[in-house]
């Protein structure tokens, strides 16, 4: 008797949905920069703390829990992601945000050379750049013990205007020569 395995699908985008096992938990990190942009940099190191804390309980619960995070570091890889906003995090390919809301952010501005707004987290009717621990926590549980669809993020994508300044402004920048250490 044979046996034939089932051949997996295979995924149309690098966003994280392609696996849908219930046993299974992929957290993504998506940004910009981890250099010098504040708002990024501070979402990781509150997002490592919340996994520190997350991923042991989850995997006692018997879940197979991933973490991985991805520099968005060039429009090609923005748009493989579909990237929306930096910094977004996703729970098996679900944005944990239901919106994207965002404002001026400096650091990326000065990456670029261009006015680039970046996203803001709201919780408990605050607006935060980097988010609180308890709004990745309850977000994340919530994305993962979630049971409904939330719609497909396989549908059509353009990369945002925001974004394909973000890196046209950086592309020029990193080619400039005024000689004043800009590069």
């Amino acid at each position: 008797m044979k046996v034939f395995a089932r051949k997996k699908e295979e995924p149309c985008c690098d966003c994280g949905c392609g696996d849908t096992s219930e046993d299974k938990v992929l957290v993504e990190y998506l940004y910009l920069d981890l250099s010098s942009c504040e708002r990024c940099i501070g979402t990781d190191s509150v997002l490592d703390e919340v996994m520190l804390v997350l991923t042991p309980a989850l995997k006692l619960a018997g879940y197979d829990v991933k973490y991985r995070k991805a520099e968005m570091a060039s429009a090609e890889l923005a748009v493989k992601y579909r990237f929306l906003s930096s910094p977004t995090i996703r729970v098996n390919g679900k944005d944990i945000c239901d919106s994207v809301k965002e404002n001026n952010c400096g650091c990326c501005g000065e990456i670029s050379g261009s006015d680039v707004d970046c996203r803001v987290f709201e919780y408990n009717g605050e607006t935060y750049e980097v988010p609180p621990k308890d709004m990745l926590a309850r977000s994340i549980l919530g994305a993962v013990f979630d049971k409904t669809d939330g719609g497909s993020c396989c549908s059509d994508y353009e990369l945002p205007k925001n974004l394909r300044a973000f890196f046209d402004g950086k592309k020029n920048t990193s080619s400039c020569n005024c000689g004043v250490g800009c590069c």
